[in-house]
């Protein structure tokens, strides 16, 4: 009896030490003793033979748990507050613009006035307290905090801005809402809003004003962040746009910035003339003066531009969206040189032209072939709606989803390369095909000759091979991201043409796809799921993808 009573003495000291010794280390940690002695007396009278091992794994867990904790925390403090910070300020001039439909609402005396005075009010003072929060975590931002501010801006806008849709519409989710508003900021112009021609001018001016807004948001973001944050073909663009190059017209960014307000302001101005002139009256004038500049699509009627049935607004848009569609650097020196030849001197310039225009007289020929118009009509139709679809905007004056799938699936074809680097267009931008091109040139030739020397340039600027895989990665990813998420649609239940053109439609933020998206309808057919997999495509369109998908790497929240 005595010997197992000195065991069981023997074997609880040597437990007591090894618990002390655990505790120990916990206190190194900073945490309570108490927990660890109360599982210890747990452990004691339930008499669990393991019950050493056991405390040792709730040891470890808690010390793990502890840690992670402190880096999240770590993680927050340096990382996204000083985030927040800058998000706070840039919200709070966001709700200050939210006014501008408040005195349109005001101006034209329909009821929308409460919903976008409450909105403005509430989100001014939802960002002001958000910036008093932060205001101590000031720093300047670092190249990859931009990855995290310009996604956390475009979802935090995205949300302020359904506001007054998912308020207004008793009829609608916050979904349709959300959808609404992200499809307007990222210049996509596909909508789930019917009866357009009968809304109040203030929630029509908003849509339109959501369009321009997202148009110079991308402007300035391509001038400002994404060339500094290395993303894949914007080295590209250092070279070409006003701001990175000492050559072009301003040293500054803050510079630049401003000469690209002014100029966007201007044309904007001259293109709601021009709209006027041409047969609208002044509040569609300039209404789609914003959303025609800025590539957006959005229109104050259903039949979009059938509803004006003028070859003479059609032809204003047409150049208007031409405008948006080429590199802003292009017209600052064209403007510099007070001449067009600049534009041809362009080699992107005058490709996306060749292109277009080629594309153009084929299918117009073969659909007056196919007896659909008469050549005239032919003409018209087809230019217009290949200039709009090609360049992203979004705009139609016929139902392209009529014609022969042939002619409608090269439209969107361009859709995802016409437009310019630099320009408020979507896609892949042609840029990166013509260095593609020029790649797989270069490949074939040294297959030939192992020995040569063959330098890509594009536009006279030499390629670096760094430069060229990045162009390539992202081509690769663009591709596969728009068969992933049209894989997505049809699992939730989208036929192919209409998955495809949808993805496409979102991606390149063009707007109308084909099917059950074509132009004759809206995207109120699709279910929330299409919805939200419709905004998360809009989303990563714009942002050229890389912006995001770098949040979901490890990498980047590393110290």
């Amino acid at each position: 009896m005595q010997r197992c009573r000195e065991k069981a003495s023997f074997h609880d000291t040597k437990e007591n030490t090894r618990i002390v010794a655990l505790m120990g280390l916990n206190s190194k940690l900073g945490q309570p003793e108490s927990l660890f002695c109360v599982i210890k007396r747990w452990i004691y009278f339930s008499g669990c033979p393991n019950g050493e091992f056991l405390l040792l794994l709730c040891c470890e867990a808690w010390q793990n748990f502890y840690l992670l904790a402190n880096a999240i925390g770590l993680v927050f403090m340096n990382k996204l507050v000083p985030t927040f910070h800058i998000l706070s300020k840039l919200g709070m001039f966001f709700s200050l613009l939210i006014l501008m439909p408040t005195i349109v609402s005001y101006v034209y005396d329909d009821d929308a006035f409460p919903v976008f005075w409450h909105t403005a009010a509430i989100s001014e003072l939802l960002f002001f307290l958000i910036w008093l929060l932060c205001r101590k975590r000031q720093h300047e931002l670092r190249p990859r905090d931009g990855f995290s501010l310009v996604v956390m801006l475009w979802l935090g806008f995205a949300c302020i801005a359904a506001l007054p849709f998912y308020y207004y519409f008793s009829e609608i989710s916050f979904t349709d809402a959300f959808f609404e508003a992200m499809s307007g900021l990222t210049t996509t112009g596909a909508t789930v809003i019917s009866d357009l021609d009968d809304l109040p001018p203030s929630i029509n001016f908003w849509r339109h004003m959501l369009n321009w807004l997202g148009g110079m948001g991308i402007i300035v973001l391509a001038v400002a962040i994404l060339p500094m944050l290395g993303v894949g073909g914007t080295q590209l663009f250092k070279a070409e746009i006003a701001g990175v190059h000492k050559d072009k017209t301003s040293p500054r960014i803050s510079q630049t910035a401003k000469q690209l307000w002014q100029f966007y302001l201007a044309c904007t101005l001259w293109i709601a003339i021009a709209l006027h002139w041409a047969g609208m009256n002044w509040f569609d004038a300039m209404c789609h003066a914003m959303s025609s500049f800025a590539l957006g699509g959005f229109s104050t009627h259903d039949s979009n531009i059938a509803f004006f049935n003028s070859p003479a607004i059609e032809w204003v848009i047409i150049v208007a969206t031409l405008l948006g569609g080429i590199n802003f650097a292009n017209h600052f020196a064209a403007l510099r040189q007070k001449s067009l030849r600049h534009y041809w001197q362009d080699e992107e310039v005058r490709t996306m032209i060749l292109l277009l225009s080629g594309s153009i007289v084929v299918v117009a020929l073969y659909l007056a072939y196919k007896d659909f118009y008469s050549l005239a009509d032919a003409f018209r139709f087809v230019a217009f709606n290949f200039v709009s679809i090609g360049l992203a905007s979004g705009f139609s004056n016929a139902d392209f989803a009529t014609w022969p799938l042939i002619a409608s699936l090269w439209m969107f074809f361009l859709a995802n390369i016409l437009a310019n680097t630099g320009s408020m267009g979507g896609g892949v931008k042609l840029v990166r095909i013509l260095a593609l091109c020029k790649i797989l040139k270069r490949e074939m030739t040294l297959l030939q000759h192992p020995n040569a020397v063959h330098v890509v340039k594009v536009n006279g600027h030499k390629l670096s091979d760094h430069v060229a895989m990045a162009i390539a990665a992202f081509v690769f990813v663009y591709f596969c991201t728009v068969t992933l998420f049209t894989f997505a649609l049809m699992i939730s239940g989208l036929d192919l043409v209409s998955a495809l053109t949808a993805v496409i439609a979102c991606i390149t933020n063009a707007g109308p796809g084909l099917g059950a998206v074509g132009p004759s309808h809206d995207y109120t057919v699709l279910s929330t799921a299409q919805k939200w997999i419709c905004a998360v495509v809009m989303l990563l369109g714009r942002l050229e993808i890389f912006t995001v998908l770098m949040l979901f790497t490890p990498a980047y929240w590393r110290k």
